[in-house]
């Protein structure tokens, strides 16, 4: 896992955000041992819990304003999130806080500020893949490739500048 590596380095992050591709049970244990707090995507069937043991999936559950509270299973409680986009796109979210054990202080604000950090990251890969083609080299030697990805960076970086 990347994150491993990055965890290696000394770097410890507050939170950790993802789309439901890294929502799995392995990853999202492993997020809270390392006692990480996140903001992942999960998929609409995921079964989760208002009380304990009685599992329905998320898309069928109630979901307030501020989240809902629920045992994910074979994770543990986190607090659930909607959020609905303008092209009529549905999606859920789970929030873990490891900072704040009573996730009934966790309100929307707190989740609004990751999602959109989120998103702002979401728009940064997009751009360097897609419009400064990062990931489009033909060349096999560190320095080449390493040439690609400074001449990739220099690219988004001057539409950036240019963008303002």
């Amino acid at each position: 896992m990347m994150l491993s590596e990055v965890l290696a380095w000394g770097l410890r992050p507050i939170y950790v955000t993802g789309d439901s591709w890294y929502s799995s049970k392995e990853n999202l244990k492993f997020l809270k041992k390392q006692e990480l707090g996140f903001m992942i995507g999960i998929a609409k069937n995921r079964q989760v819990s208002i009380v304990k043991g009685q599992y329905q999936s998320v898309e069928s559950l109630e979901i307030g304003e501020n989240g809902t509270i629920v045992y994910l299973k074979e994770f543990g409680e986190v607090k659930v999130f909607k959020k609905h986009f303008k092209n009529g796109m549905l999606r859920f979210y789970i929030l873990f806080d490891k900072e704040n054990k009573d996730l009934r202080e966790t309100d929307k604000t707190l989740f609004t500020l990751l999602k959109t950090t989120h998103w702002i990251i979401e728009c940064y890969h997009r751009a360097l893949k897609q419009l400064c083609g990062i990931n489009k080299f033909i060349v096999r030697k560190s320095e080449a490739i390493l040439t690609h990805f400074f001449i990739s960076l220099r690219a988004f970086i001057k539409l950036e500048i240019n963008e303002s």
